[in-house]
This record gives structure tokens, sequence and C-alpha cells, in this order.
């Protein structure tokens, strides 16, 4: 750890220790932080410029590694009670997930497209085992990733088609260039206008609909549903009608193709009711899921089975680092497009710390295949 308000250069004992560099800018006011907000505070510092690091992934896949050990083993069962509580407006509820997915959302289309490749795809991407991890293949990832999740969820010519999550279109042009009807629904006025001008662009407008609606109010039989990344957002009260409703909505016999992230069951539980620097500044009211309370949905709620699985948390880490490294390299764009120093501060903590995440195998993604016994 350096302290003082310049760049120290490359520190010999950190470097031989193999240890990750924190620069404290202004230690007083990252103590401060620190003290009163715990691992928010320690984010906002970091948003205000009181601390750096020459590798802030290595950093925060550290502390990552390291998280169960933050707190002392006696007082472990004690953290419930001194971490921030979630407040009563981070509830999902139609009003609540509607201001939720527009504070991420429908901050810009452009911004979004400063960082993401091509196909504007917004999770991971899954990479062939030989091949380079750069912005150059990233986009033929996110291709791979869709086709795995519609060849799970048998898409061919004809199948119709619910995707709960709209994104930018991507998965939805390539299910209809295969010949299906798609339905795709999503909460961001931002993300439906943008995805219907790329349906458009790519001449299958009379196969997809995109709709502004909440998956609870989604209706009609279809042959098979996908939902990439979504149950992340849906918060853990509302699991019950969220796959409940993957349940109503495929016909029997039908498959669900899902893609989520994921966390060990237990650290789960331990950080369900917990209010975080990412739920305060980037994703508000929602839970990353494990896989063992996904099937505990699935059996509660469902006549789905689970029929194929896949985890492949290294490519998202790969993901976003291409990410980061994008959004990094625009700094010049991203001010052009009305966003200050301190949001961009905010937007690059944010994805070195879902890098790290994934790294240290705190968390992970999968792709669960489900088909519908009933």
């Amino acid at each position: 750890m350096h302290t003082g308000p310049e760049d120290p250069g490359p520190d010999p004992g950190g470097d031989r220790a193999g240890a990750p560099v924190l620069w404290l800018r202004d230690p007083d006011a990252f103590h401060r932080r620190l003290a009163a907000g715990g691992l928010i505070g320690f984010g906002e510092s970091y948003m205000a410029g009181e601390w750096d690091s020459p590798d802030p992934v290595a950093l925060l896949t550290r502390l990552a590694g390291d998280y169960a050990n933050l707190v002392p083993r006696p007082l472990q069962p004690l953290r419930h009670v001194t971490l921030p509580r979630r407040p009563p407006s981070d509830r999902n509820t139609r009003a609540g997930a509607r201001r939720h997915i527009s504070h991420h959302y429908d901050l810009s289309n452009d911004l979004f497209a400063v960082f993401l490749d091509r196909t504007m795809t917004y999770s991971s991407g899954l990479f062939a085992g030989d091949e380079p991890r750069d912005r150059e293949t990233l986009a033929r990832a996110q291709e791979r990733k869709i086709d795995r999740l519609l060849d799970g969820a048998r898409v061919t010519a004809g199948t119709r088609l619910l995707e709960i999550g709209t994104g930018w279109g991507e998965l939805a042009i390539r299910a209809a260039r295969r010949g299906a009807r798609v339905t795709t629904v999503t909460l961001s006025a931002e993300q439906r206008d943008l995805a219907r001008a790329r349906v458009a662009d790519a001449g299958v407008a009379d196969l997809v609909e995109v709709e502004l609606c909440d998956y609870r109010d989604v209706r009609g039989v279809h042959d098979a549903v996908v939902s990439v990344e979504m149950v992340e957002a849906v918060g853990e009260r509302y699991w019950p009608v969220y796959f409940a409703a993957l349940d109503r909505l495929v016909r029997p016999g039908g498959r669900v193709a899902l893609q989520s992230i994921t966390m060990e069951h237990g650290m789960m539980r331990a950080s369900r009711g917990s209010y975080t620097w990412m739920h305060k500044y980037v994703f508000p009211g929602g839970l990353i899921p494990s896989v063992t309370a996904v099937h505990e949905q699935l059996r509660a709620r469902t006549s789905l089975a689970v029929v194929d699985r896949l985890s492949f948390g290294r490519d998202y880490a790969d993901t976003l680092r291409v990410w980061r490294e994008s959004f990094d390299g625009a700094a010049d764009r991203v001010r052009e497009l009305g966003f200050d120093d301190t949001f961009r501060r905010m937007w690059f903590f944010y994805l070195a710390y879902c890098e790290a995440g994934f790294l240290s195998g705190i968390i992970d993604v999968e792709q669960i295949i489900m088909e519908h016994a009933r």
C-alpha cells in the first residue's frame, strides 16, 4: 500500500511478494468512507479518486478470494447485523422493476455501444478453447453462446419462441434467421427502440415482436422460452413468480433455456438481505441465485426438469476484460455523451469488480436447459 497523491511507480516490496498494489491518494477520506460505509464506502472512495491501483482487477480479485476471511470467524455470525440492509424501495414490484431496469439500461444506448461488440450483447460470450479472447473474437463468442441456447431450446423454423429480457435484439434476430417466430419482452424503452431498429435492419421484422412488457404480464403458450441473465434482476422475493411464469409459458414437451450468473449457495444465503455498492449504483433490486436455489424453485413451482448444464465463468471474466479495456479506452467518447469522470470511474469499477468475481471463482455463469415434463 502506498499513501500520497502521486503514482509512485512499481512497489518493489509488493512485486516481490506477488501482492497487488493500492495507492491511497487521500488516506483520511478513504478511512472515513471505509469506517462509515464498509464495502460501499470502499467503492465510493474509488469513484471519488481517493484510491487507485495500477491493476484494480488484481487487487479486487485478491479481495474477493479473501472475502470470507475479511470478518474474523468468531464474528461472522453477526455479519448480518452490521451490514446495510436493503431498503423497501429495492423490491421488484412492477413499478420497482421498471424503475430498476430504467436506472441501468436506459442510461444511453450509445454508452453501451462504446464497449459492447457489434452484436450489442450484454452477457457472457462463449469462447472457443483455442481462440484469442479479445475484441475481435468477442462477437463470434456471443453468437456461439446464443446458438448454444437456441440449440438447447430446440429452436428451428416455425418454433414459437418467447424471450424474456430482450437486450438489444441479437438473440431474437438469430432465432428469426432460423425461421422462428419470436416474441421478446423488455422493461427498457431504450432497448426496445434499438432492438426494433436492429430487427428491421436485419430484415426479420415480420418474424419478431419486441414488446415493453413485464414477464409477469406475458400471456400465451410457446414452444420454447429463452432468458439470458435476467433472473439475477428478479429478486428472491419474486423467484417463485418468475419460475412459475417459465412453467406456464412453455407448452408440454417444450424447452426453457436459462443463462444465469450464479454463486455458491451458502454465500447466497449469507448475502441475500445485504445492500451493497452494486445495488446502490449499478443493479438495484437484484440477487444472484445459486444453482441449488434454481433447483429448489424448479421442484417447488414447475414441471421443468434440467436436461443440460454448462458453466463457463472464465469466459465471463474474459468478456468483462474486453468490455473494461474498450470502455477505458473510450474516455473521451464517454465524456462527449455527457457522463462525468465520477460516472466513468464508477462504471470502470463495476466492470473490474465483476471481472474479479469471476476470476476468483466467487461467482460463475451457467446455461441451464430445462424440458417441460408435463
